[in-house]
């Protein structure tokens, strides 16, 4: 009985898997996110969104594949360098300090007596 199951089996209507071909219109949100979200750091000055940009924007560049590179209009390690000048940007106010702070702070001098009245 076995041997009669494998002479049915018909072999010739076995057609192989073959894998959809991705659609070029497919937007890479991995490269959008890389490009906005260092905008987003420096215009909110906020720490963790510029580490996520680094992150991002470093895994995005890790992946780029060869039909990105040729399509896109700039390159993945731009968007690194981006990140990381987002990243100083919000760090800045930490090692230069903004100017006109609290006066009476930096003063050597004692505060002015306030008169009797």
């Amino acid at each position: 009985m076995s041997s009669s199951k494998k002479d049915s089996r018909r072999i010739n209507l076995v057609v192989p898997y073959q894998a959809p071909a991705p659609a070029k219109d497919n937007a890479d949100v991995a490269s959008s996110m890389s490009s906005v979200m260092p905008m987003a750091a420096m215009l909110t000055r906020n720490r963790f969104i510029g580490w996520g940009a680094v992150g991002f924007s470093v895994l995005s560049w890790l992946g780029e594949s060869e039909e990105a590179r040729t399509n896109s209009s700039t390159p993945g390690y731009f968007s690194v360098g981006m990140s990381l000048m987002a990243l100083v940007v919000t760090y800045l106010p930490m090692l230069l300090p903004p100017p006109g702070g609290n006066p009476a702070a930096t003063a050597a001098a004692p505060p002015a007596p306030v008169p009797v009245a």
